[in-house]
Parts: structure tokens; C-alpha cells; sequence
């Protein structure tokens, strides 16, 4: 016999869940626990005979020789003890180890929001069919655990679940209705003694109330009793403890994510989720459990959100004789929606971008600042909560808000900081004021040579000697994680480059290129290494697609200006922290996820070439532009057309020398990014054509055209003007003025006619234009090119000469009927094509 069974006091989750196992099991029979919730008790007082429970006394368990056990990994203690061959299924959604009892069937552990989610993926991969009566039952069990897919724990399969469950009938009116059942008269005297035997108790910001009360007789229903308690104090948690009788119940019920109560519950051998967890205890004195509770109460707690976690510090500030012209350059140059205005220390105003709009608006542009900032800002202490900063946003209608601490600016708190926060799981994830820490000195050592690691531990001792941080950083970390070799090394310093760059040449030998612009230098070492060092920098943009200016910042701020999240690890170089990598976006986990992401939405409006960089990127390591990343680039793809020639060479040439062509060029026409680097481009089928005849034209003939041919794929024949700005180098210039006279209209399609037009060249320049030629032009041409290759040796005016003919205007002509011959019979030898064209001349 077959039964399906939950946990004890079966709430909405636990009897949906055994509905449903029912319909997965049709020959087994469910059986409902000694006790259930007040609203599984008032459901089934309506629908017991649609859903035919057992009761325990109901069953012959002499008979048992299948448990499907729902909701929960442990047997209920009234449950009388099975054979240790009752094979046995477990289907949980809660977290923990498998049970210590042999589980002979299937196990199934997911962390979602609800146990009948399982369930019901289950009916649907098995096309089980189920009735608007069944479905409505199922939604119960899920909206009831999952608060209505509002609380943390809550998945996308969650609300998978929940449109199968409507699809099917489910009556949202039915759910409604059974979830908020009233109290009793005896549950509400419950209710009142819990509230009046309460005690608040504030944990690392966070505030809990402690509900007591004892009585020598069972009242039911305490969880449902505990969320009134919840729902009407409005405190971020609540533990109920109640004595009924012999036995101490507890019930746990949160709303604030810095709480999970299963650490305090599991110490009393109960369980649950994280925010609704409980527990039954017995031979405890009731003062012991109270005792226990507080004890534990700190591990149950992470700490809160703060302004002082939340603020980017140090601030940036104006001074109030700064003229608005200035303001508004500074706001765009570092994307602030505003600034705060401190005179000897002191903050004495705010400036808002709209202020300074308005104030431009009207022609003030030199006015300063002080006649148009507010002067009672709102501020907030470092201590402050999330939920008091959102709240001062909300209540005060500003977006930024001052953190001072002794009267003293510290930091500064953006709307920006508030949404990552909110949005985040945990306070690492949801601020990257906090970055990601962990050592990988193992991973260094498995990935670089012993000789790169003893340099870098080189310059690590030398820059703590002198005070300075130093951490190699960019591609070179992102490859070691990706085990791909890079021998570039990178570092940064939070000081000046190039004075550091001395101090190495100074100390090891080498020589020393400063580059002033940027404050960058290379340390070429007495070995020839090459050590390119840059100082931690600020980058801004007068305009989009300008070059940067730049201003020396700290390694927070240098890694904000990096391109995507992937190349913006950092590792220590100093001896103390050697090999700790600082990850403050979470790009360890994109490169996990072979995901390119930009750090903020103007990084493709500030640099567009950064488009062409993500696109390698895509074809260089098979990675995917996440959907935000892709759509940005995709708007701000037409600023292509303001950005230097020289800048958009340098990134078409590594797209299309480092990845695979046929990638490179998917990557490259998915954006439409010829659209806007070329005037009139052909359709991308055609390009495509031509790309992969290109490709094949290569591979007969052994040779390599170049990334400036895959850009002339995209052209019409008649419109290669639009190349010339990237045609940067001599030898690009000279070959785009090939292309150019070799696929003019009037040309001669004969055998003499391609020998004049490439006779001088090397194939690999002559295939791209091949491809852009009409059909039968094209075939004559690669008759050419196949005649001209069986060519052994071409004959040259020394041949003549040594034939007896002197130098003269003739030779020309000569040569070149000489050549055509050659074309025709590239078999018949040298000697005897000479000595008949001398004797016909």
C-alpha cells in the first residue's frame, strides 16, 4: 500500500503538496497529520469530501509498503515506526542535509518558495491533467507559502507554477478567501497574551519582538497567531514561545531579509524556512527556552543596510564660489545628479542638476553656486537603516542625501545606492560599495609562471616599502581565471605610475616610457619583461566619443572606468594581502556565466568603441552581452560615425584578427554596425556570401587578406569611400586605392587585362575584391589567379638580355606577351616562350 504523508500541524503548502502527490500517485492514499492550521481545518470542513484525507487512526499501516513524504524529510513521531523496507520518497523544498533514514525512491531537494511547485512541474512534465477544484487547491498551498510570491524565497518556477495553476482553473477568489481565516475566541485570547507578555529586542538595526505566554492547555494555530502578531507591530521579526501544558511551542515569522530563523530552530530540532520556522520542545523548563531564544538571537540576524554601508566616500564637493557653467561640467564630467557645498569643512548647501539647469536656462552660467543651492539640506547619520534612508528620500522628495558624522561630510547617498540595495540579496550584492574578497595566490600559482610570480611579488614588497598599494589587474586577471595564457602584466598603483616606474629602474635596473597624458609607464626589466604600471585613475568625457581626460583617484574609481565587469578584478601585490582579489561588480561570477556586462548605462555613450570591444569579446571567448548591455549598445551604436578613424582601426583590427572570421562577423552584423561605419552597405546575406567565398579563396589559395577585406565584404563596389577613414597606415591606403582602380567600371576582363591590373600584387590583396565582383567577372578572375599560382618562375628582362636582345623601349611589350603566354601554357618552358617571342618580334 502506498500513502502520502507531511509534517505536523500540515499547513496550506503541506496539503496541496500531498493533493497533488495524490495525482502523481493515483493509488495512494494521503493522510493528514494529528493537527493542522485553522485554515487547512476551515478548507476542509467545506471540501472534505472532494479531498478524502485519512486520519491516522484510519490507516492500516500493517499494510504500508510506500511513503511519499511531502513538505517535510521527517516522519511524524505519531507516525507508528515502518519496516526498514518500506521504500520510501522524499519531495521538500525546505534546506538540509538528506534524512538519516534509507530513502529508497525518489528525492527531490529544490530551493523554491513552495513544496507544491515541485508538484506541479512534476503534473506538467508528465501531462497530467488536473480540474479548476484541484488547481484552486494547489494555488492555496502556493500563494500561502510564498505570501503571494513576496517573500525572499520566492523563484521564477514559483510563478511558473502559479500560471499553470490559473491556465487550469484556479480561482484566485477561493484562494483569497481560506488564507486569512478570523481567530477564535480562545485564539484571540492567545493572540492578546502573547501581545501583552511582549518584549522588543533590537539586533544590529534590526527589531525583533519576543512574545511569551503559558497556559496548561493546547490552543492550535499558533503560526497563524504569530503573523497577526507580525502583520499588527509592525517589527521585523517575531518569535512566539508558548507553554500548552507539557510541551513549549515556538513560532517564528519575519518580513525583513537580515533575518533567518533556522539557526535558532534547528537547536531545538525544528525547522522551516528562513523568515517562518518552527519548533516543539520538550523536558525544557520554559525559563531554559527563553533563556536559549535570547542567546541565539544574534546568529539569526545579518546585519542592516546602513547609509554608512550604502555611501560612496570619500564625497565629491564643490566649493560655493563655483560658477554653474563649472557645476554643470563637474555633474556630467562624474554623472552626479548633484553636489554638496562645503566651505571650511562644513556643509553648508546642495546643488541639484535641476537647479543648475534652471540657472543656465536663464543665462547665469557665471553665477556661483551659492545663490542657487538649497541651504537646509537633508542629511542623515552613518547609522541610519536602508529603510530610514529610503524613507527620508520619499518623505523629502530629494535624491541624494548627505551622510555626516561629528557635523563632519563622510559620504553621500544616491538614489542609485538605494535601488542596488533594495534589489540586492545580500548586502555584498546589493551595495559594490563592498566588494567581493577571496584569495586566489593558488590560482596565480597554477596559471603564471614561477618567474612572473617572483616579479610580482617583487614589486609588491617594493611598493609597501614606499607606502603604495599596488594590484595587477585587467585582461591578464580575467585569463587566469579563464586559463587562458597572457603574458601582459598589468598594474595598477594608488599613487603616480611613473615616479613608481623610477623607483623600479632605480632599484632592478631597466629602463623607464613615461607616458604623461595618463600618468602610465612600462618597466622593461634587465630580463625584457615588459611591466605596464598605470596610476589609479579618474576618466572623463567633455563629449561623447572624445578621449578621456583624467585625474589620479583610488582603485574603487579606477576599476568604475573599465569597460565591463570582467575586466575590472584586482589582485593584491602587496606582501601583506599577496594574491586577495577585490571584486567590487560581481565580475567573477559574469565571467562564470560567460556574460559581458557594462558597469553603467553611458559607458558606450562616453566610449563607443567599447561596442567593438564587446563584440570581440563575444567571438574571443564565446561570452554573450547580457539584454541591458545589448540594447545600449544597440542605441548608441550610430555614435560610431564621431569617433577617429585611427580609434576604430585599432578595434576592427583585433575583431577581426583574434577571433574566428565567420564569429567575428556574426557578432559584428548582429549590432547592424556596418549601418553605421559605412555609407551604403550590401545586405547582410550578400555580405555573408561574400564573407564565406572569402573564406574558402583563402584556404585554396594559402593565403590572408586582412581585417580591412572583412569590412570591404559589407561595400558596394561602385561606394568605397566610406573606407577611407580607416585606411589609416600607408600600407592600408595603398591597398584601398587598389580596390578602388581595380573594381572601377570600363575594366578589361581578359587574361591581359587581370595581368595589368594585379601583376604587381600579392593574391591575399586581390581575393577581397574578387568577391565583390559580378559572377562572370569573377570567374574569369580566378582563372587568373589559378593560371598566375602554376607560374613557376616569371620571365624578366634578364631573360632577354641573355637571349641576345639588347634593353630597349620594347621590353615592355615583350615582357608583358611573355607573361600572358605564360598565363595560357604555364607548362611550356621558359627558353622556348623567350626565344619565340624574340624571333616574332
Amino acid at each position: 500500500m502506498q500513502i502520502i504523508l507531511s509534517h505536523n500541524n500540515a499547513d496550506f503548502d503541506a496539503c496541496a503538496s500531498m493533493i497533488a502527490a495524490g495525482l502523481l500517485y493515483p493509488e495512494a492514499k494521503a493522510v493528514l497529520p494529528q493537527r493542522t492550521t485553522s485554515e487547512v481545518e476551515h478548507f476542509l470542513t467545506i471540501y472534505r469530501d472532494v479531498f478524502p484525507f485519512l486520519r491516522p487512526h484510519e490507516c492500516p499501516w500493517e499494510d504500508v509498503s510506500e511513503v511519499i513524504l511531502v513538505d517535510t524529510d521527517t516522519v511524524d513521531a505519531q507516525v507508528p515506526e515502518l519496516p526498514e523496507e518500506t521504500v520510501m520518497h522524499v519531495i521538500d523544498h525546505h534546506s538540509g542535509e538528506k534524512p538519516d533514514f534509507p530513502v529508497l525512491g525518489e528525492y527531490r531537494r529544490e530551493p523554491v518558495g513552495a513544496c507544491v511547485t515541485l508538484l506541479t512541474e512534476s503534473l506538467q512534465e508528465k501531462e497530467i491533467s488536473i480540474s479548476p477544484l484541484e488547481a484552486t487547491a494547489l494555488a492555496l498551498g502556493l500563494y500561502s507559502d510564498t505570501e503571494s510570491f513576496t517573500l525572499p524565497g520566492t523563484t521564477p518556477r514559483d510563478l511558473s507554477a502559479g500560471a499553470f495553476l490559473l491556465e487550469n482553473g484556479a480561482n484566485l477568489e477561493v484562494v483569497d478567501q481560506f488564507r486569512e481565516v478570523p481567530l477564535t475566541a480562545e485564539q484571540q485570547a492567545l493572540f492578546q497574551d502573547l501581545l501583552e507578555h511582549s518584549r522588543p529586542i533590537t539586533i544590529q538595526g534590526v527589531e525583533l519582538l519576543l512574545c511569551r505566554s503559558e497556559q496548561e492547555f493546547y490552543t492550535g494555530h499558533l503560526a497563524h497567531i504569530t503573523r497577526k502578531l507580525l502583520q499588527i507591530s509592525g517589527v521585523d521579526g517575531v518569535i512566539a514561545a508558548a507553554r500548552m501544558g507539557k510541551k513549549i511551542f515556538l513560532t517564528s515569522r519575519a518580513q525583513a531579509p537580515q533575518i533567518d530563523f533556522r539557526p535558532l530552530m534547528e537547536g531545538f530540532s525544528g525547522g522551516g524556512h528562513a523568515q517562518a520556522a518552527s519548533a516543539t520542545i520538550r523536558d525544557w523548563t520554559f525559563a531554559r527556552v527563553l533563556e536559549e531564544v535570547e542567546k541565539k538571537l544574534p546568529a539569526i540576524v545579518s546585519p542592516m543596510l546602513t547609509a554608512r554601508t550604502l555611501m560612496s566616500s570619500p564625497a565629491r564637493v564643490i566649493a560655493p564660489d563655483t560658477s554653474v557653467e563649472q557645476a554643470s561640467k563637474m555633474l556630467y564630467r562624474y554623472g552626479h545628479t548633484g553636489f554638496p557645498v562645503v566651505e571650511e569643512e562644513k556643509l553648508i548647501g546642495v546643488i541639484s542638476r535641476r537647479d543648475v539647469d534652471k540657472a543656465l536656462h536663464h543665462g547665469l552660467g557665471h553665477a556661483p553656486v551659492k545663490g542657487f543651492m538649497q541651504r537646509t539640506p537633508v542629511t542623515t547619520s552613518p547609522e541610519a537603516t536602508l529603510e530610514t534612508v529610503r524613507s527620508l528620500m520619499i518623505e523629502k522628495q530629494v535624491g541624494r542625501l548627505p551622510v555626516l558624522e561629528n557635523e563632519k561630510l563622510i559620504g553621500i547617498v544616491s538614489r542609485t545606492d538605494v535601488i542596488q540595495a533594495m534589489h540586492g540579496r545580500m548586502p555584498t550584492e546589493a551595495a559594490p560599495r563592498m566588494p567581493v574578497k577571496r584569495q586566489v595566490t593558488k590560482t596565480l600559482e597554477r596559471v603564471l609562471p614561477a618567474d612572473a610570480i617572483h616579479l610580482l611579488r617583487t614589486i609588491g614588497e617594493t611598493a609597501a616599502a614606499s607606502s603604495l598599494q599596488l594590484y595587477l589587474i585587467g585582461g591578464i586577471v580575467r585569463d587566469i581565471f579563464l586559463g587562458r595564457a597572457n603574458e601582459d602584466l598589468d598594474v595598477v598603483i594608488e599613487g603616480d605610475a611613473i615616479s613608481f616606474a623610477e623607483i623600479l629602474r632605480g632599484q632592478f635596473g631597466g629602463r623607464v616610457r613615461p607616458h604623461e597624458t595618463f600618468r602610465t609607464a612600462t618597466w622593461v626589466t634587465p630580463e625584457h619583461v615588459h611591466v605596464d604600471l598605470t596610476s589609479a585613475r579618474t576618466e572623463y568625457y567633455d563629449f561623447p566619443a572624445a578621449l578621456p581626460s583624467v585625474e589620479l583617484s583610488t582603485l574603487k574609481e579606477d576599476l568604475f572606468r573599465r569597460d565591463f565587469t570582467m575586466n575590472t578584478l584586482a589582485v593584491s601585490l602587496h606582501p601583506d594581502t599577496f594574491g586577495e582579489l577585490t571584486d567590487y561588480f560581481n565580475g567573477l561570477q559574469d565571467i562564470w556565466d560567460k556574460r559581458i556586462r557594462v558597469l553603467y548605462n553611458l559607458s558606450f555613450v562616453e566610449d563607443p568603441t567599447r561596442i567593438l570591444r564587446a563584440v570581440r569579446f563575444e567571438t574571443r571567448f564565446s561570452f554573450q552581452m547580457d539584454t541591458q548591455t545589448k540594447f545600449l549598445a544597440g542605441e548608441a551604436a550610430p555614435l560610431l560615425q564621431s569617433v577617429s578613424g585611427e580609434r576604430l582601426a585599432s578595434e576592427l583590427s583585433r575583431l577581426f584578427t583574434e577571433a574566428d572570421p565567420r564569429a567575428a562577423f556574426q557578432s559584428f552584423s548582429r549590432l547592424h554596425l556596418e549601418e553605421h561605419l559605412l555609407g551604403s552597405p550590401v545586405s547582410l546575406e550578400e555580405a555573408k556570401r561574400r564573407l564565406g567565398a572569402l573564406t574558402r579563396l583563402e584556404r585554396i589559395f594559402d593565403e590572408r587578406s586582412g581585417w580591412l577585406s572583412r569590412i570591404l565584404l559589407y561595400c558596394s563596389r561602385t561606394e568605397l569611400d566610406s573606407l577611407e577613414k580607416l585606411a589609416v597606415y600607408k600600407a592600408e591606403e595603398q591597398l584601398l586605392a587598389c580596390w578602388k582602380r581595380w573594381l572601377s567600371p570600363g575594366q578589361e576582363n581578359t587574361l591581359a587585362g587581370f595581368h595589368r591590373r594585379f601583376h604587381d600584387y600579392r593574391i591575399g590583396w586581390i581575393l577581397p575584391a574578387v568577391c565583390l565582383m559580378e559572377p562572370e567577372e569573377r570567374h574569369a578572375a580566378l582563372d587568373y589567379l589559378r593560371r598566375r599560382v602554376r607560374v613557376k618562375e616569371w620571365i624578366r628582362g634578364q631573360h632577354l638580355i641573355d637571349a641576345g636582345r639588347k634593353p630597349g623601349p620594347s621590353f615592355s611589350a615583350i615582357l608583358e606577351e611573355a607573361h600572358i603566354r605564360q598565363l595560357r601554357h604555364p607548362e611550356v618552358p621558359t627558353g622556348l616562350i623567350v626565344e619565340e617571342l624574340l624571333e616574332i618580334s
